[in-house]
Parts: structure tokens; sequence; C-alpha cells
């Protein structure tokens, strides 16, 4: 018995270092591999920051990257505001006439796989310049408008099971005070939301800046965003200036996801 034991004490340790390893592993040789002086990816040939230097001077990947962030920034601000008031009405209006109906749609897109949703977004818009002249060809807007389309269902599902393990007692007791409906929304619900806002518009804007099936369908000329250079260079032979770029956008978003669990955690000590 205490030899079973044993052995399952190891194993829960080692399945996790393998685990974190198998997913890890290959994070940690694309930085590494950063640093190579060799143009091949794969063979080291001593320590060198030109590809770091190359990557400055690439206007077409900074073009694009800055792109990427532009787009990622309003898709997650624009998911957030939609997401949140389907998630506030999901969670706090439990009976109300085509109920079943809203959550579906608004859930949809988790389960949509994303060819469908790039193909179905293309001829929306398509069909909408033909009819209204708006909008006029794809490019930015159609980009950002899309990926609001998938992203929102995120944010929703985040902000409700954020509502759903809340105290609706506090928010009562402010209206027994005399508080109204909308000063007990942002001095009381608000706050206590921000934990679920910020992981919605984090994941949001992940999901925004690496898209590239939906993308590639509703982009045009003078909107390729980052994930289309990289995957045409891809299929051409992965450069160094890739692994460079992949780099520095691990470092930007660990440093964020970093920022949110601090801001997290201070915030439930200073509640606790």
């Amino acid at each position: 018995m205490s030899g079973g034991f044993g052995r399952g004490r190891w194993f829960l340790p080692t399945a996790l270092v393998f685990g974190l390893i198998f997913l890890y592993g290959p994070i940690a040789s694309l930085v590494v591999y950063s640093f190579n002086e060799s143009k091949l990816v794969t063979v080291w040939s001593g320590f060198s920051v030109k590809w770091y230097g190359a990557l400055a001077h690439n206007d077409q990947i900074l073009d694009a990257a800055w792109l990427s962030l532009q787009v990622a920034v309003a898709s997650a601000t624009g998911a957030l505001v939609i997401g949140t008031i389907a998630g506030y009405v999901l969670s706090r209006f439990t009976k109300f006439r085509g109920r079943t109906l809203f959550a579906g749609m608004v859930t949809a897109p988790l389960v949509m796989p994303e060819i469908i949703t790039g193909i179905s977004m293309l001829l929306m818009f398509v069909g909408l310049e033909q009819a209204i002249g708006w909008p006029a060809g794809r490019g930015v807007l159609t980009i950002i408008m899309a990926h609001i389309t998938f992203t929102l269902s995120f944010v929703a599902v985040i902000v409700q099971s954020r509502l759903a393990g809340m105290d609706i007692s506090v928010e009562e007791a402010a209206m027994d005070l005399g508080a109204r409906p909308i000063q007990v929304f942002f001095l009381i619900t608000l706050p206590l939301m921000a934990p679920a806002l910020v992981a919605g518009w984090l994941l949001a804007f992940s999901l925004s800046l690496d898209d590239l099936v939906i993308t590639a369908f509703v982009s045009g000329p003078g909107s390729t965003t980052l994930p289309l250079v990289i995957f045409s260079k891809v299929r051409l032979g992965l450069s160094p200036e890739i692994n460079a770029l992949a780099t520095v956008i691990i470092t930007f978003v660990s440093m964020g996801v970093f920022g949110a669990a601090l801001y997290q955690y201070k915030r439930s000590k200073s509640l606790g």
C-alpha cells in the first residue's frame, strides 16, 4: 500500500514536468535560436543579436506588427463592451423572450470553425457593399468587425461566470440604502467584475493578434496583419528574424500577463 502511494506521489510531479516541457520547450528553443548567428534556424553557430537589428529594419514586418496591435486593441475593446453587456444580460436577466436564441448566438462562435466564420463574414461584407455601398472593400475596418464578432463570445462567457459567482445581496443592500441601479452598477458591480474584464480583454487581444484564418478572408490590400506576413514567409522557409519577432511578442505578452496577475493579486489582498 505504501509502495503504491510512493509511486503515485512521484507520478504527478513527473507528469507535470513532462507536460511543462512539452508545452514550453518549443517556445524556449525558439527564444534561444533567436540569438543564433547562423541563418539556419536549427543549427547553432554562436551567440548574436544581429537578427534583432535586422528585424528593426524590416519595414514589412514592423508595419504588419503595428497594424496587428492596432486591430487587436480595437477588437478587444469592442469585444469587451459588447461581450460585457451580453454576459450581464445572460446572467441577470434569466427569463425573457428569445433568451435561448440570444444565448446560442452569443456562444456560437466558440464552437464554430473559423473557416466557416471567415466565409460567412466575407459574404456578409460583400452583400452589404452591394446593397448599401458599405463597407467599401475589405480592409482594417472589416478585420476589426470580424474579430469583435468571434472574440466577444469569450468575453461574454468570462463575465457571465464572474457574475454567477458574485453575491447579489451586496447589490440588493446598496439599493435598500437608496442607491439607484445605475449607481449600484458603476460603484459595486463593475469594480467586482474588474478581474473578469481584464481577463476578457487580454484573451480577446491575444485571439485577435493571433488570428490567421478569419483575417485571410476579410482582409484586403494594405491590411496585411502580422500572422499573414509570418505565414507567407514560413511557406518559403523560416527566417531567424521570425524567431526574434516571436521572442519580442512573447516578452510583451508575458509582461502583460504578469502585470494582470499582479493587479488581481493586490486587489484580492486589499479586498481580503
